[in-house]
C-alpha cells in the first residue's frame, strides 16, 4: 500500500488527561503494520495545556469581566479576586502534575502557594486528628508529594468551574457537553450549538486543529470518539477542517459511534464528516484508504455510513472478515506527548486513583468478552459479541515493545472482562522473561481465579483488579445472568486482596424488579466486603436500560415496560422504561453513593446501613441479612 498517503488520529475533548486514550495508538500501530504513513495527536491534552497558563488564564479573565457582576458564581468571584495569585502559580501546578518538579511538594503542601477556591472547602469535612491538618489521616508525614498532587487537583478543578462558569457552561474535564449527544433522538441540538458563536474554548481548539493540520498534512483524518463528552469538539475538529482544508476526508468512530450512531439518517451529519464507521476499526479505515486511493469503490467499504449521491444517508458493509486479533499489531505512542499528561489525584482512595493518576500504557489482552451472558450488557454488539484472544507469546512481545518504546512499564489492561486463562498464561509469561511490569485490569469475579490464581498473577505484577459486583443479590444476580453468587465474590475478591491485590467493584442500583429492601442488603453485602477486607473501593451507578442490551431486548422477561422512544435518527442507547415496583432509585441513590465514599475512606463502616437512607420521607427496613453473612462465608472457603 502506497506511503504518500497519510492518516492523521486525533482524540478530541475531553477525554482523559492522566494516559492517552487508547483508540488512536490501537489505529496508528496498525496501520503503520501494513506500511501505512499513520500519525496521532491529542488535541484533549493539548486544549488543557493551552487554556491553563499564563496567557490561557488572561482570556478566561476577560471572559469573566464581561459578565454582569451579579450572575457571577462563586467560583468566578474567587479567581477574580486571587487572579493575580493564579497566574503565577498555574505554571508551576502544571509543572508539578507532569513530575516536572518535584521540590514543588512541600510549599503546595503547606498550603501556602496556591489559591484556594471553592472546591478547597471539602477539606473541612475532613476531622482533624490534633495535627492542625485535616489531611493528615490521609497522608501522614511523609506522603507530601501524593498531598501536593491531591491540592493541585482541587486547583485545576476551581478552574474548570470558572470555565463552566464564565466561558462555556458545558465545559467539563471528562463530560465536556455530553448533553449535545448522548442519547439524542436528533441531530438538532448539536447543529445548533455548531451554529453558535464559538467561545473562548471553540477558538483555542480551533487553532490547534489547523496547526494540527498544517503539520502532518493528512489525506484523511480518523476521529476517535469514545464517550458522548467528546462528540461536540470532535464536530468542531471536523467543523474547521471542512471549512480551511475540504479536500481532507474525515471518518467518526469509536465507542460512541459503535453504542449510539447504528441507526444513523440524518444526512446533516455529512456536512461535517464523510464517513461513520461502525464497530472495530482496522477492517473500514484499511477499505476507506483503499476507496480514497481508487483502489476500491464507495459500495465495496465496510460498516460504514455514507452519503450518497441523492443526498441520503447509506449503509454500506461489504462483508469482509474482521482483522484478527492477533494480526492488530502493537499500538504505538509516538507522536503522543507522554512526558505531558497530568497525574490527577482527586479521590483519597489507593484503588479509586489509578484512573486519574499514572500515565498507564493501555492494552487489551482479548477482544470482546467470553462471558457475553448479561442482560444488562450490549452483548449483540461486536466490542462484546466477537470473541478473540491472542497468545500469552504475542501479548508479552508487545508489552515488551511498549515498554522499549515509552521507558514506562505500567499497563491498564482495558478488557470488558480479561478471561482467568489467558491472564494465567500471560502472567507466566511475563515472570518466565523477568519483564517486571505494574499492571491492572477488569474482570469477572468468577470462581477460577482462586487464591492461588491471585498470587501467581501478583508475582507478576498485577497490582489491581476491577469487577462488576453489580447489585449484591443473589437474586438480582441470577435475573442478570451475572454467572456468579454474592459469596463467591466474597471468596475471590478476599483472595486478591490477601495477594495484595488492590479491588474495586462496579455497583449497580435500579435494575428491573428491584425493590427497597434489595437495596437495603445490597448495600448490608457491601458494607461487609469492606469489613472483611474484600473490596477497597467502589462505585454505584443508576441502571440503565440500552435497546443492544437482553433487558433492552426483552423487557417483560424482566418485569418492565418500555417507553416509546421518539422517531430516531441520531443516537439511539438509553431507552426509558416503567418498573412496577414504583421505587425511588434515585433518592436512594444519594444515600448508596454517601455510603461507598465513607467506606472509601475507611468511615463508619461498622454503621446501621440504615443511617445512609434517614432522608427519605417513609421508614426503611432493617437488612434480612446477617451482620457476620461473608465473614461466615469466607470462614468456609470452597
Amino acid at each position: 500500500m502506497a506511503t504518500d498517503f497519510r492518516v492523521l488520529s486525533l482524540i478530541p475533548p475531553m477525554t482523559q488527561l492522566n494516559t492517552p486514550y487508547p483508540s488512536t495508538a490501537y489505529l496508528t500501530g496498525f496501520l503503520r503494520s501494513r506500511g501505512i504513513a499513520a500519525t496521532q495527536e491529542d488535541l484533549a491534552l493539548a486544549l488543557v495545556l493551552k487554556l491553563f497558563t499564563p496567557a490561557g488564564l488572561e482570556a478566561v479573565r476577560a471572559k469573566a469581566l464581561s459578565q454582569p457582576e451579579a450572575q457571577r458564581s462563586g467560583s468566578v468571584h474567587a479567581f477574580l479576586d486571587q487572579f493575580d495569585h493564579y497566574r503565577s502559580t498555574i505554571g508551576p501546578a502544571i509543572a508539578y502534575l507532569q513530575g516536572r518538579d518535584s521540590t514543588l511538594a512541600h510549599r503546595i503542601s503547606a498550603r501556602g502557594l496556591l489559591p484556594e477556591g471553592p472546591r478547597f472547602a471539602a477539606l473541612d469535612a475532613y476531622v482533624d486528628d490534633g495535627s492542625g491538618d485535616p489531611l493528615a489521616w490521609a497522608f501522614g508525614a511523609l506522603g507530601v508529594q501524593d498531598k501536593a498532587r491531591h491540592l493541585c487537583t482541587l486547583y485545576l478543578n476551581d478552574l474548570a468551574d470558572v470555565l463552566r462558569d464564565a466561558v462555556d457552561p458545558r465545559f467539563e474535564f471528562v463530560r465536556y457537553a455530553e448533553s449535545l449527544a448522548s442519547s439524542q433522538p436528533t441531530f438538532d441540538p448539536l447543529a445548533a450549538a455548531l451554529a453558535a458563536p464559538p467561545t473562548l474554548v471553540d477558538d483555542l481548539l480551533r487553532e490547534l486543529t489547523l496547526a494540527a493540520i498544517e503539520q502532518h498534512r493528512p489525506g484523511l483524518v480518523l476521529l476517535s470518539v469514545p464517550f458522548p463528552g467528546s462528540v461536540y469538539a470532535a464536530f468542531r475538529i471536523a467543523q474547521t477542517i471542512k471549512a480551511n482544508h475540504p479536500h481532507i476526508r474525515i471518518a467518526l468512530g469509536g465507542g460512541f459511534v459503535n453504542t449510539e450512531l447504528r441507526e444513523l439518517s440524518d444526512p446533516r451529519v455529512f456536512h461535517f464528516v464523510d464517513f461513520v464507521t461502525l464497530d472495530a476499526g482496522e477492517r473500514p479505515v484499511l477499505s476507506l484508504i483503499e476507496h480514497l486511493q481508487g483502489r476500491r469503490g464507495r459500495q465495496r467499504l465496510q460498516r460504514s455510513f455514507v452519503r450518497n449521491d441523492d443526498g441520503a444517508v447509506q449503509y454500506v458493509n461489504l462483508g469482509e472478515p474482521d482483522i484478527a486479533f492477533e494480526d492488530v499489531g502493537t499500538p504505538t505512542w509516538d507522536g503522543l506527548p507522554i512526558d505531558n499528561y497530568l497525574s490527577l489525584l482527586d479521590m483519597l482512595n489507593p484503588m479509586h486513583r489509578l484512573w486519574s493518576d499514572g500515565r498507564w500504557n493501555k492494552l487489551t489482552v482479548a477482544h470482546g468478552c467470553y462471558w457475553k451472558k448479561c442482560s444488562f450488557c450490549d452483548v449483540s454488539l461486536d466490542y462484546i459479541g466477537r470473541y478473540e484472544t491472542a497468545t500469552a507469546q504475542k501479548l508479552a512481545d508487545r508489552i515488551q515493545a511498549i515498554v522499549e518504546e515509552t521507558g514506562q512499564t505500567g499497563f491498564h489492561f482495558v478488557d470488558e472482562a480479561a478471561p482467568p486463562k489467558a491472564l494465567k498464561a500471560l502472567a507466566e509469561e511475563l515472570i518466565r522473561r523477568q519483564l517486571n511490569i505494574s499492571w491492572w485490569g477488569n474482570i469477572r469475579f468468577e470462581k477460577t481465579f482462586t487464591p492461588e490464581l491471585a498470587e501467581l498473577l501478583a508475582q507478576s505484577g498485577c497490582i489491581a483488579m476491577s469487577g462488576g459486583l453489580e447489585v449484591a443479590s443473589d437474586r438480582l444476580l441470577k435475573l442478570m445472568k451475572k454467572g456468579v453468587s454474592v459469596e463467591q465474590v466474597a471468596r475471590v475478591t478476599k483472595g486478591f486482596s490477601d495477594a495484595g491485590i488492590l479491588v474495586h467493584a462496579y455497583l449497580m442500583y435500579g435494575f428491573p424488579t428491584q425493590t427497597l429492601q434489595d437495596t437495603v442488603d445490597a448495600l448490608e453485602y457491601v458494607r461487609q466486603l469492606f469489613e472483611s477486607g474484600c473490596i477497597q473501593s467502589g462505585f454505584f451507578h443508576r441502571f440503565s436500560c440500552t435497546v443492544h442490551s437482553p433487558v433492552g431486548q426483552n423487557p417483560a422477561e424482566y418485569g418492565i415496560r418500555l417507553i416509546p422512544l421518539p422517531p430516531v435518527s441520531f443516537a439511539k442507547n438509553d431507552i426509558g422504561f416503567i418498573d412496577p415496583t414504583g421505587i425511588d432509585h434515585d433518592a436512594l441513590g444519594a444515600g448508596l453513593r454517601k455510603a461507598i465514599y465513607n467506606y472509601m475512606h475507611g468511615l463508619c463502616v461498622e454503621d446501621d446501613v440504615r443511617r445512609w437512607f434517614e432522608d427519605l420521607p417513609h421508614k426503611v427496613p432493617k437488612p434480612t441479612v446477617s451482620r457476620h453473612r461473608i465473614a461466615k462465608a469466607l470462614a468456609v472457603r470452597a
